[in-house]
């Protein structure tokens, strides 16, 4: 659609894909990890940041999905660094474990894509007692970069280069709950609505970013934070939803952009050097976009802080 061609500030549009907006970008000394890279936009996203030679470990929930897609990436680049390792965001001891796992390894950490979601789904809580949106969304990401920050100040540090924290949210940040964040009400089933709750988790990813880059900034540390919304895309975030997954199927080759267009955010703000200082910012398009006027209250992003902060040092550390 032409309205898809209207470049911004950065040279960027709304059709652009991946590969186009990392074009001629040498990544090769960096290594990244991007979160629910077995499906949609993560394996485009995997797969790009593979192609410009980023050693990337992909975080999946479905290991033999993740390892097909490991085999289907190195089988089109040979060259290829890749590796799946099981993530289940939904569970924090899963969480912990992949962590672990990661920091076992003596892996350095340049980007962190926390890109692994759903959406609309009917209510049910997490294995940690959390509704599975906001579990899944939000605090699982926000564990795990709570547990990987220290490898990511180390790498940046020792390599000299800075290093990217990258939340995918959603242009639905803007239709969350009346309240923003429902701090008292998050296990509440009453006045539960799948999609405003999907609205709150990522509203949660935006005042994250937020309230992180703020702190990485007070601490001095060679890391940005952004987060990003992808545009609307078919993939299988909306298998959670028959109506919506019927407008889809309709209407969405008119109005929708592919997995290639889908990923190009993402891959822009994890390897463009136009992003290079920028932090705390909220891009759309290739773009820096507008968020809601919740998502620019730093009381909110700091309630959301300390509220996460509280939910995954009240649960046990064992699996």
């Amino acid at each position: 659609m032409w309205l898809f061609n209207r470049k911004g500030e950065s040279g960027f549009s709304a059709s652009s894909t991946a590969e186009q907006v990392t074009h001629g970008i040498d990544a090769s000394a960096l290594t990244a990890i991007v979160t629910g890279a077995s499906s949609g936009i993560g394996t485009e996203t995997a797969r790009v940041l593979a192609l410009r030679g980023v050693h990337v470990v992909m975080g999946v929930k479905n290991m033999t999905a993740g390892r097909e897609v490991k085999e289907t990436i190195v089988k089109r680049n040979p060259d290829a660094k890749i590796d799946a390792m099981e993530l289940d965001l939904s569970s924090m001891a899963s969480v912990r474990k992949f962590a672990a796992d990661f920091v076992s390894t003596g892996l350095p950490l340049n980007i962190l894509v926390n890109n692994a979601g759903i959406m609309a789904t009917p209510f049910k809580l997490s294995k940690d007692g959390i509704e599975l949106q906001f579990a899944t969304n939000h605090v699982g990401h926000f564990l795990l970069t709570h547990l990987l920050l220290e490898t990511m100040k180390k790498t940046a540090h020792g390599s000299k280069t800075e290093g990217r924290i990258v939340n995918v949210s959603s242009r639905r940040h803007k239709f969350s709950y009346q309240e923003g964040i429902r701090f008292n009400k998050i296990n509440d089933q009453s006045g539960y609505n799948s999609l405003s709750a999907y609205g709150q988790s990522k509203l949660a990813n935006v005042l994250h970013a937020n309230e992180l880059a703020r702190h990485l900034k007070e601490d001095g540390a060679a890391i940005t934070a952004n987060s990003l919304h992808p545009g609307a895309i078919s993939t299988n975030l909306f298998r959670y939803n028959s109506l919506i997954r019927g407008l889809v199927g309709l209407v969405g080759k008119y109005v929708c952009k592919n997995v290639e267009q889908g990923a190009a955010t993402t891959c822009y703000v994890a390897l463009h050097p136009q992003v290079k200082g920028k932090t705390g910012l909220y891009f759309a398009d290739c773009n820096v976009a507008e968020t809601s006027l919740q998502a620019h209250d730093s009381e909110l992003a700091r309630k959301l802080w300390d509220f996460s902060f509280s939910l995954i040092n009240d649960r046990p550390h064992t699996s």
